[in-house]
This record gives structure tokens, sequence and C-alpha cells, in this order.
């Protein structure tokens, strides 16, 4: 969306490096808690928040613990995170990010799945042809959804598309997906496989046997995490417990006990534009992982 713009801290693949989201005032705003989930009165068109683009591997996402929840790359036993490229597929296949002002409840075990929620905003894989940038907010209208079960956890994957993409008026539901871009559920089903594969882990698992659910179904998650994150925001759930620990400070939600206003030290706290060109990354990123091994149920 036009009004929103990011204001970049540090050099892209490094441990400071942080995406700030700025409301058209140049205010910071969470992309968890600030932006609106539906971008129109019918909510009929979402809002979502690139992590990130496609054909990139490193494994950036919106921090729940940070305040004001900026963009950054993970990190694991103090190393950045980046994702193998598994043959066919180059880093993320799609533009990946997520939709604001979702949760995945962990102590909440969805009825279908069996299994808990992640902790974390709902997961979008956008499937337009537009390559995205860190921190874009795409206005997006919902097509289907996969629910990956990853480590005992529900990790929904909610398949969408960008409302100016050229395909987007003739996808309207998962079984329009196939017949335009043939393909892209049996190569998503593929890459949450074996993703993890070249760094020791077993292969990932789906509910369903795999199936692609649609739209109506994912709408219904989308709205079921809206309310898990309403009693999240209004303090309903704690915040910070053994299970999640996440920062839920905002500037737009009326009715949270959380929101601050841009005289709040949290805020006045929070560090100038600082961007920085991007360090170089190691070539072994680039290696192909050749594994073998055929989609579940597609």
């Amino acid at each position: 969306m036009s009004q929103y713009k990011t204001r970049v801290i540090g050099a892209p693949h490094s441990l400071e490096h942080r995406v700030f989201i700025e409301d058209a005032a140049g205010k910071v705003v969470s992309p968890f808690h600030d932006i609106p989930l539906f971008a129109n009165a019918e909510k009929t068109v979402l809002n979502m928040i690139v992590e990130i683009p496609r054909w990139t591997n490193a494994k950036l996402e919106i921090s729940k613990e940070e305040p004001f929840n900026p963009i950054k790359q993970d990190v694991k036993k103090g190393k950045l995170r980046f994702v193998r490229n598994c043959f066919p597929h180059h880093g993320y296949i799609w533009n990946y990010g997520a939709f604001p002002q979702t949760w995945e409840d962990p102590t909440s075990v969805h009825p279908d799945t069996k299994a808990k929620g992640d902790n974390d905003p709902l997961d979008v894989c956008e499937i337009g042809e537009a390559v995205g940038k860190v921190g874009q907010i795409k206005q997006v209208k919902v097509l289907g959804t996969m629910a990956l079960l990853d480590e005992g956890e529900t990790d929904w994957k909610v398949i969408v598309i960008d409302i100016t993409d050229p395909l987007a008026s003739k996808l309207n539901d998962i079984e329009d997906v196939e017949k335009h871009l043939p393909g892209i559920l049996r190569a998503t089903n593929e890459w949450f496989r074996i993703y993890k594969i070249p760094d020791g882990k077993p292969e990932n698992n789906f509910a369903f046997s795999g199936e692609a659910k649609n739209k109506a179904y994912a709408t219904e998650i989308i709205h079921e995490t809206n309310e898990a994150w309403k009693r999240l925001i209004s303090s309903q759930i704690p915040a910070s417990t053994e299970y999640y620990n996440i920062a839920v400070v905002n500037t737009e939600v009326t009715d949270s006990p959380y929101k601050v206003d841009i005289s709040a030290a949290s805020y006045t706290s929070l560090p100038a534009d600082s961007r920085k060109p991007a360090n170089p990354i190691d070539a072994s990123v680039d290696k192909w992982f050749y594994l073998s091994g055929k989609p579940s149920n597609l």
C-alpha cells in the first residue's frame, strides 16, 4: 500500500539488520498489530506483509519479540539462516510473508489438524508474477491453504494472489490455480516437505494428506487466527507466558491496553534509518541439493 514505506537499519544479511514499517507520516507501525488485516469493507481483499521476496534464500521474518515487530533475519546458533536450494527450486518459490492481525495460538489445538498453533502470524504464499520487496504491503485475495505440520505444530500456508496480477481475475479458488498455473501446488507441497532435509532434519508432513483446502476453508482459518490475535492484543491472553513471548506494543489498536503514542519511551528510542548495502552471502548458499521423493497425495 502506498501509505506504507520501510525504515531500514543496517545491512541486509547482518545480525543488526531490521526493516521497520512506517506510515505515510513517517510514524513506525507494527506489521503484526497496526496494519489492518482487511483492505476493504467487504473483507475480500487482505493486506499481506512481504517478508521474503521470491527467489531469495535469507529467512526473514517479523520479529515477535521486539517492540514494533520489525522484520529481521532469523538466527540459529548465532548464525544467520538461509534456506537451501532443493532441486529444482531456488530459494523461496513465492513471495512469502504473513497476514497482519493474525496469530496461531500455541495453546489451542485445531480440531482438524489435531495440533496446536505455532505462535506466529499466519503465513502467506503469494503466487503472482511480480517479485516483491522486503516490507512491501501487498493487497491480495485468498485462494486456499495447506496445513503443514512442523515439529508437531499446525503451520498454515495460505495461498493468495496479488489483486493487481494479470491472472488475478481468473484465480478465484484453489481449483483455478492448477488450471492457470499448473504445477505450483505440487511444487509448494514438495518445497515445504523437503526444505529442511539439507540441514539434517526429517521430511515435513501435512494434514489432509497434503491436499490444498479451498478458499472457504482458508477464509475460516484467517478469521479464526484474527480472533485469536484479538484476544492476545486485548490482553485476554497474556502476551508473555511459558508458551510465547510477544511484543504487543502498538499505536493503532484502539481498545488495546498496549497502545502507545509517539511520545512513549518505547517509540522515541527507535533507531533512525541507517540502511547500508547488503553484505555478501557465503557461496555455500548457492549450492543445489538433489533430493528424491514423491509429493504427498498430489
